[in-house]
């Protein structure tokens, strides 16, 4: 990422000496910029990266179909990170991954992993051109409990939609459609607490 301007207090003067890009504001500015109630003293300008497609091939991928609150957005990238994925790919009706949201969720994880756009189908000829299996959750009689599932080396996990699931588009063309047996009476989990399972079960 490329910093372009950089707001901070009068107190970091001495960590930013080598930005001359910093501009020095008080804290009601600051305030006004960060849009948050206790900012850490500095606001940066940056410069979104273009990630270039890689090779889906070689790693364990995961795609969130549509997911759509920023926080789910943030920690399910964020879990993908602590465990070692290779890159995670949203589509374009999935949370803005860079909305203040989301980048707080992060927590970071979005300079460690690569973090593609891609519709569904997209995702899907990819997965297929480069010979590795698509796991996508649902609740269907059709999936399988995940702890049923054989180990792949290489693979691309799918997550659905907070209230939809996976489309229908997804159910039909993924190669093992997975689900979370539950104990108790709750109908289905959160997202992001599902992700965190699937993602170190099969990391």
């Amino acid at each position: 990422m490329t910093i372009e301007k950089i707001f901070a207090l009068e107190n970091y003067r001495d960590q930013l000496a080598a930005f001359p890009q910093t501009v020095w504001v008080s804290e009601d500015i600051l305030l006004d910029l960060a849009d948050s109630q206790t900012p850490q003293g500095i606001v940066a300008v940056v410069q979104k990266e273009e990630v270039e497609q890689t090779d889906f091939s070689q790693g364990k991928f995961l795609f969130l179909e549509d997911v759509q609150d920023p926080g789910n957005v943030g920690t399910i990238i964020r879990t993908a990170d602590a465990a070692g994925f290779t890159g995670v790919i949203v589509s374009d009706k999935s949370a803005d991954t860079y909305s203040l949201k989301t980048l707080r969720s992060m927590q970071g994880s979005h300079f460690h992993l690569p973090i593609y756009r891609m519709s569904s189908q997209a995702l899907l000829d990819e997965a297929k051109k480069a010979g590795i299996p698509v796991l996508a959750t649902t609740l269907s009689k059709d999936s399988k409990d995940y702890r049923d599932v054989p180990h792949f080396d290489q693979f691309v996990l799918v997550m659905g939609n907070e209230g939809q699931g996976i489309s229908p588009l997804m159910a039909e063309s993924a190669d093992q459609l997975v689900h979370i047996s539950m104990k108790g009476q709750a109908e289905s989990l959160n997202v992001a607490v599902a992700a965190g399972i699937l993602i170190f079960h099969l990391s």
